[in-house]
């Protein structure tokens, strides 16, 4: 039996446009983004089989070029998928820059968290802030593997002058999903805080991204 052949309220795109998104699974929301199966597999089985592929949402989401080359997954599936993660990341974005200011913690943890949370390997990351805490830019400097990320104060100094930037907000996840900064962790931020002092940029936080809340270093005394 196809979607089109189950009742109007259980089929994924019209129960997301009378319940909400928050009524779907992430099979059904998948579903809708690839509109159709194929022979033997309806599009909700797809939306299955990417997620079991995948080894979850997140995974998915961190790149899903790479796991969406599966049978019954052509090129304007895929498309799709890829098209529907850019327009939320360019949404975050946007939002972000939208604000006036960032004033805490929280301002900038939910961007960060979206950037950050899913990715497999460890990334080093940097919210560019002007003299009013307005962001200039967001780049993702260093990655490394899940045993950590290599980060070089040198580079960061470099870029923050390049983004011009008056304020720094450092950011990097913790694959393992524990957000608990290490020691390591500690000691780059002070070598890198040490390092800005003398161009007179400010280092502001560094936010811990794991599977909870992000862990500010700032809101932790750390900083």
């Amino acid at each position: 039996m196809s979607i089109r052949d189950w009742p109007a309220g259980e089929r994924p795109r019209e129960k997301l446009l009378q319940q909400g998104t928050s009524a779907l699974s992430d099979a059904e929301l998948l579903a809708v983004l690839l509109g159709s199966g194929v022979a033997g597999a309806d599009a909700l089985m797809l939306g299955r089989q990417l997620l079991i592929e995948a080894g979850g949402i997140h995974a998915l989401l961190a790149d899903p070029a790479a796991h969406t080359r599966m049978p019954g997954i052509g090129p304007a599936k895929r498309a799709r998928l890829i098209a529907a993660l850019e327009l939320a990341r360019r949404s975050l974005n946007e939002q972000l820059r939208a604000r006036t200011s960032l004033q805490s913690p929280r301002d900038s943890g939910e961007f960060l968290r979206a950037k950050l949370r899913h990715l497999p390997y460890e990334v080093f990351a940097c919210l560019y802030l002007d003299n009013r805490h307005r962001v200039l830019a967001y780049e993702e400097l260093f990655r490394g593997t899940v045993d950590g990320a290599s980060v070089h104060p040198r580079e960061v100094v470099r870029a923050c002058l390049k983004h011009n930037a008056s304020a720094v907000i450092f950011a990097h996840n913790h694959p393992s999903g524990v957000a608990e900064p290490s020691l390591a962790d500690r000691a780059i931020t002070r070598s890198l805080r040490e390092a800005l002092q003398l161009v007179e940029i400010r280092v502001l936080d560094h936010l811990v991204i794991g599977a909870a809340e992000p862990v500010s270093m700032a809101s932790l005394g750390l900083i």
